[in-house]
This record gives C-alpha cells, structure tokens and sequence, in this order.
C-alpha cells in the first residue's frame, strides 16, 4: 500500500474540470461530446492504474481490479447538470481514482446520467445493479430535448455494448466521497461530514385543467383560470407541510408549465413537477397523505380540475453502520472535532447500490452551500483532507 497522493487528486480533479468547461464550472450533459471525452479520459486514468477498464452499454465506467480481494466499490459520476459545478460527483470518481493509485483493492465506478437529463432516475448504477430493464431505456427520453435515450446511445458510440452488473460476493462495501451540497459544514466552520443515510424523492406530477379564454372578453366570475388555481393549490401546501414535515424535509417545485403561455389568454392547463425528500418513510408517508388531501379540497373549491400522479417513489438509504465507524475514526484522527455525522438532502447512486451492498458517504464543505451552479466551489485543503479521510477509513474498513 502506498501513501494516498493528494497532489495527484488535486491534479486529476484539475485536469477532469478542463473538459466542458464553463465560466468556473463546467458543462458535461450525459452522453454529449463533452461527457463522452471526460469517460475516455477516465479510461485511460483507470487503465494507468492497471485496473481492467471498459465503458459498457449505458455509459457507465468501470474499472476492475485485477488483485486478490475484499475488494470495495469507489465511485460517483462525472456528466454534470447544464452550465453547473466542476465537483458534484466527479470529486466521488476522481477519489476512487486516487485510491486505486495507492495500490487499495478497489473497483471504481463512474455512473451514467446520476444527474437525471433522461427520465429514468439513476440508470447507471440501477443498470450495475440489475434493476434496469431494455424497455426503460426504450422509453427514456431527454428531459430538455426530447432525444430518446436510444438515440443518445447510438450516437455516443454505446448502442450494442454490453451492461456490467456487480459481481455477487465481490464486494466488501461502497464508498463515495462527494461535496455536501448543502451549508451545515460551511456555516459551522467544520470540515467533513460522516453520511447517516439518503433521502429518498418523491417526485410527482400535478395536472390543472381550466378553459382557455380571452383575457379581456371572460369576466372574473366566468374564468376558469388553469394558472390560478395552481398558484393557489402551490401556497396551501407550502402553508400546510411545514406542519406535517419532518426536521429536515425538503419540498420543491421544479416545473411550472402554463398552456398556453401567453400574456393575453387565460391559461386552460397547468402543469407541475412538484417532489418532497426525507429520509424517514413514515414522513415521506405523511407528505403523500397531506398533498392528497389538499388536492381533494381543492377539486372542492376550484372551478378547475385538478388531478395528482406519482411518477417515482425511491427508498430512503442508511448507511452501513460499520463503513461509518471507519469513517468517523479516521476522520476525529485526521481533523479531531471538525466533522459531525449527517443525512444527505440529495440523492446519490450510494442510495441505489446500498440495495446490493453495504455503503457509506462521505461529505466535505460546499463554499456557501452552492452546488448545481458553476460557482460551486470546495477549498484544496479541504478536499485533500477528505481524501486522506477516506483512504484511511478504507484501509481500516477492509482490514475489519
């Protein structure tokens, strides 16, 4: 084993930031030019570490270590949001990088489409662990453009390859390192954060239905104003769920579609993605109840119809209890009284590989808490501390 390199990290992280780049972030939308030039960069780091690499049929990455076992799994993603940060998900790749230099018997994974611009959730590391089907990718499709998710294969050069699964006994445990995305570590002034667990999304769609009219000819009494009634539904569940939520619930609404949308006709359809998170499922539970009940009261009182439909309901993930202890002792060893243990507000493929093997995460400061921009941004110090964290912790995981 050798001492973790964390010139190197920073290096590779540097270097990783140059392709696609965007002001101080970086544009790398899943299988365009950009994400495609970033894998084969991976492939060739991966392959410099002697670990038998390949990307296979969904994009995924995978490097394989050629060594006898336990072996952990190491990984995130590397495609990016639209015009977004430099280090959501590529710190957690470039990391399984650094500790494959150092000689650990890892596997490092960079999974395809983590940040969802097709409308399958997770499919990189839902492919790894077997739970995605030929026909969910016959019907994904780019949320932006609407290429279908077949179309995108074929042109980044993926149609045909097989899809890797995990191998069934092969791994010990999953780790992945990611920035927090979040202001408790930045706002305390502390420097890590051990995962507890990861919340699940609920994501839903709400249809209103009024009747398109002349915003001067239909009088107030007479409109059936799409737009209205969804604003009004949006502020009773804002005034409604901080009473049934939990400590740290999140309630979002993505998308806010008016048809058509045009400043002289009254809107005769809405349309809104709307999702709530928690890590608890009896909260999660309560939400649903809460929003459904305020969608039956407004069908009651609106002029409109108004109807509700999930479209994914995730699980919640808690971390491996074992994996955390490795990464809470090393990291009280390397920062003593600069780390405190946390969920993850965002979800992660750490949540989907967790259904296979036990996993963990571990967090390192946002600078303002800013992520999915391009001005997201961590301090060197701190990811050069993360890195040592984790390497440490997993040393001591896979001598357990």
């Amino acid at each position: 084993m050798l001492p973790v390199d964390t010139d190197a990290f920073l290096q590779d992280l540097y270097e990783l930031r140059r392709i696609g780049t965007f002001k101080t972030g970086v544009h790398r939308p899943t299988y365009s030019p950009q994400d495609m030039e970033s894998r084969h960069w991976l492939v060739a780091k991966l392959t410099e570490c002697r670990l038998d690499t390949a990307i296979d049929g969904i994009g995924n990455v995978y490097g394989r270590h050629r060594g006898d076992g336990p072996h952990l799994l190491v990984g995130s993603h590397i495609e990016s949001q639209n015009e977004a940060g430099w280090l959501d998900g590529a710190l957690g790749v470039v990391a399984g990088l650094a500790l494959a230099r150092a000689g650990l018997p890892v596997d490092v994974c960079a999974f395809a489409d983590e940040e969802g611009h097709y409308s399958i959730g997770l499919p990189g590391s839902r492919s790894l662990i077997g739970d995605l089907t030929e026909d969910d990718i016959d019907r994904a499709r780019n949320r932006t453009d609407g290429t279908p998710m077949r179309d995108a294969l074929r042109a980044a050069g993926l149609e045909g390859l097989p899809r890797r699964q995990l191998e069934p006994g092969r791994h010990k445990g999953y780790y992945e390192m990611h920035i927090e995305q979040g202001t408790q570590l930045d706002n305390t002034g502390l420097r890590l954060g051990v995962v507890t667990g990861i919340v699940a999304i609920w994501q839903w769609r709400i249809v209103v239905e009024g009747q398109q009219d002349h915003a001067g000819g239909t009088t107030m009494a007479e409109r059936k104003d799409a737009g209205l009634s969804a604003v009004r539904l949006l502020a009773a569940i804002d005034a409604e769920f901080p009473r049934i939520c939990g400590q740290r619930t999140t309630w979002t609404t993505g998308r806010f579609r008016l048809d058509p949308d045009a400043p002289n006709i009254i809107p005769g359809r809405a349309e809104i993605l709307f999702q709530f998170r928690d890590v608890s499922v009896t909260v999660l539970e309560r939400l649903e109840a809460g929003l459904r009940a305020l969608v039956q009261e407004a069908n009651r009182r609106e002029r409109c119809v108004i109807t509700l439909t999930p479209l994914s309901k995730m699980v919640p993930a808690l971390c491996d209890p074992a994996m955390m202890q490795a990464l809470s002792e090393a990291a009280e060893e390397l920062a003593p009284s600069a780390w405190q243990t946390m969920p993850s507000g965002a979800g992660h493929d750490a949540q989907v590989i967790a259904r296979r093997i036990p996993a963990s995460m571990l967090f390192v400061p946002s600078i303002g808490g800013i992520s999915h921009h391009w001005t997201e941004n961590t301090r060197d110090e701190d990811l050069a501390l993360g890195m040592q964290v984790l390497h440490r912790a997993a040393e001591r995981f896979l001598a357990s």
